[in-house]
């Protein structure tokens, strides 16, 4: 459930500085803190914590001024970035490669590291809102493909975005009825959409997907949902796609692998995610190797120990994890799976 970080008003709003990171001072990092004078002024912000992470929706009647400097970070070296989903009113952000305005939809990425300006400005009806969420950037670069210097803006019409503040504020919302580990998993849910958009963002448009593109999708997609059926097979796919044999095996070469290759790779990485994640006395190895696709026990072992240097009940046991991944890595990119 969501607590109230601080709240303040025409009584109490020149002590801002002091109140804004909360009671113990627990969110956010140093900076200077303050609200423009005026006859109305109500700022409350509200915080809901999930793991290191928080989820903190700020409204204001008033003009705030949130500014870091290289003193407050000399001061307090936490690397914390911070994703701002604007609804109401504009946020400006400024540093030392000029301003730019977020409007109600829009997206901003800022980070600690590095000093700035930021300016929130209530609308004609005179209230700013915002959703923001607080991620250590050590956790963040987790979802990222580059990290962020200073800050990183998204326009409104990105759909994901608006997916990533709704999955973020039913979190907020919640009764706390969902279970830490569920919330937990929502916000990552909520962290990798955000990836994504920025990766097609800085990708630009993208390329218009051939026909060869769209049937690759469809055959990846046939053999992931048949991948358990031992006899999954090139003329199955070919007849479940519209295909013939020859244009499947073309479409696969394009992605460059083997129809067989590829049916092995999936099968094998899938029982080993199942052999980490289940107990002997739960389900036996025999009803992995059933499960994923292989038509007996000893060619499953086979396979995987050929891969993973180690067989099946050797690594549920004591196989190290990095080093299973390595071989896996290995033999794929060397197109040693065959079967």
């Amino acid at each position: 459930m969501a607590e109230t970080l601080f709240c303040l008003d025409t009584k109490n709003y020149r002590d801002g500085q002091a109140l804004f990171r909360g009671e113990r001072n627990q969110e956010y990092y140093c900076g200077d803190f303050w609200i423009e004078d005026g006859s109305a002024i109500d700022v409350r912000a509200e915080r809901r914590a999930v793991g290191p992470c928080s989820i903190i929706l700020l409204k204001s009647s008033a003009r705030q001024f949130f500014r870091r400097t290289r003193r407050h970070i000399r001061d307090d070296a936490t690397d914390l970035s911070v994703l701002w989903f604007v609804k109401r009113g504009r946020l400006v952000f400024s540093d030392q490669a000029g301003s730019r305005t977020a409007a109600p939809g829009d997206f901003i990425v800022t980070r600690s590291m590095s000093p700035f300006l930021i300016e929130c400005q209530p609308d004609a009806e005179a209230m700013h809102e915002v959703l923001h969420v607080t991620v250590p950037t050590h956790i963040l670069r987790g979802f990222l493909a580059t990290d962020i210097a200073s800050a990183l803006f998204l326009p409104g019409d990105r759909r994901e975005v608006a997916i990533a503040q709704k999955i973020l504020t039913s979190v907020f919302r919640d009764e706390e009825l969902l279970s830490d580990a569920s919330a937990r998993t929502l916000v990552d849910a909520a962290l990798t959409i955000v990836g994504h958009a920025i990766r097609a963002e800085e990708a630009g448009a993208p390329a218009r997907q051939t026909v060869a593109d769209r049937r690759l999708v469809d055959v990846l997609r046939f053999i992931e949902v048949h991948l358990s059926d031992p006899n999954l097979s090139t003329s199955m796919v070919a007849k479940g796609c519209g295909i013939s044999p020859r244009y499947l095996s073309f479409l696969l070469r394009l992605r460059g692998t083997s129809f067989s290759e590829l049916v092995w790779e999936q099968r094998l990485e899938k029982a080993r995610l199942w052999l980490s994640s289940s107990q002997p006395r739960d389900i036996s190895i025999s009803e992995i190797a059933y499960g994923v696709g292989f038509k007996s026990p000893a060619h499953f072992s086979r396979m995987f120990k050929r891969v993973f240097a180690v067989n099946p009940r050797e690594f549920r046991t004591c196989a190290p994890e990095d080093a299973v991944q390595q071989d896996y890595a290995r033999y794929t990119s060397e197109g040693q799976l065959l079967q």
